[in-house]
């Protein structure tokens, strides 16, 4: 049967080729498949979205540049998210790879919405010892950081002059790819009742969801996926209020991994039906 012939001779550069195509189209333009909000993620968004304007939140940049692509958008739609609503945000940096990181999504969010640095946020930067770290938020924030990032002294911050430990704080989120999360949990929940969210790589969300059945969490972002449905949820709202919407990074990173999979799927069944197929025309 000429089925056969051409699924039993099909020249793996078409596959490659396909896979290529299917991984690029994506990038360049997005399709725009739809995301199933799942509610970890929707109850870290809520939780945000029903905050007071004046709020304050801490946003910890916990990752480096080798899990970038998964936990970057998050960390940019969840400030963007605290940004629209008019919460104050404070970031810091348990991970000295990533201090860079977070200095650049500061200013490029704050920009967006014309926000001031030091009335509206504050970027606290690296501090070494992250346990010591932890504990010490709890206690007084200007101990533990007595200058930003920029050497400001942080008692000459407006916004600083309200915040002063955990009690100040709304929410506690750690972006990472490692377990700097169940940390935040051991050292600012269990200790101070601190409420605490996280944003990580795909594969640690297996490792993390037990602190979601436990309460520990309020919510996760989870992979490209999670990334991709808060950045969905955010832009909404931007829609909603009238703003340009940002460049989809991650919900075009899972448009690409859609296609891939259905193509996946679509090799195999090919490849099974060739096989099945032969073995009947052999008899």
């Amino acid at each position: 049967m000429k089925i056969i012939r051409v699924l039993s001779t099909l020249d793996r550069r078409i596959i490659f080729l396909l896979v290529g195509l299917g991984i690029l189209i994506p990038l360049l333009k997005p399709l725009g498949i739809p995301e199933n909000i799942t509610p970890p993620v929707r109850d870290v968004y809520q939780f945000i979205d029903t905050l007071p304007p004046g709020s304050a939140i801490l946003l910890s940049v916990d990752y480096d540049a080798s899990v970038l692509p998964e936990v970057h958008p998050m960390f940019l739609s969840i400030l963007r998210h605290a940004m629209l609503r008019k919460v104050k945000v404070i970031g810091i940096a348990l991970n000295p790879a990533g201090v860079g990181l977070g200095v650049q999504a500061f200013d490029r969010i704050s920009k967006e919405f014309g926000k001031k640095y030091g009335e509206d946020y504050v970027y606290l930067g690296f501090k070494p010892n992250m346990a010591a770290t932890m504990l010490g938020l709890g206690e007084e924030i200007q101990k533990v950081f007595p200058t930003d990032y920029y050497g400001i002294p942080l008692d000459s911050l407006p916004m600083m002059k309200e915040i002063h430990s955990y009690r100040d704080i709304a929410l506690v989120i750690s972006f990472s790819g490692a377990n700097i999360p169940a940390l935040w949990v051991a050292y600012a929940y269990s200790r101070y009742g601190q409420k605490v969210a996280a944003g990580v790589t795909a594969v640690m969300a297996a490792d993390y969801y037990p602190f979601l059945q436990t309460g520990q969490f309020v919510g996760m972002l989870g992979g490209m996926k999670g990334a991709a449905e808060y950045e969905d949820l955010v832009n909404r709202l931007l829609q909603k209020k009238g703003y340009r919407k940002p460049m989809p990074f991650a919900i075009k990173g899972m448009d690409s991994i859609t296609v891939v999979h259905l193509l996946i799927i679509l090799f195999i069944i090919l490849g099974n039906l060739g096989y099945f197929l032969q073995k009947k025309e052999v008899k």
